[in-house]
């Protein structure tokens, strides 16, 4: 059980930073088209 959940950490933290990546491209990609910065 113990490997089982080593093992599946590196997959949720993936899975999280993939999610973040998304949604910071997709705001970058709406500020450019509103012409604004991202910060």
């Amino acid at each position: 059980m113990l490997s089982l959940y080593i093992l599946i950490w590196p997959v949720i933290s993936a899975v999280v930073l993939f999610i973040i990546v998304r949604a910071f491209f997709k705001d970058m990609a709406e500020a450019k088209r509103e012409d604004h910065d991202i910060i």
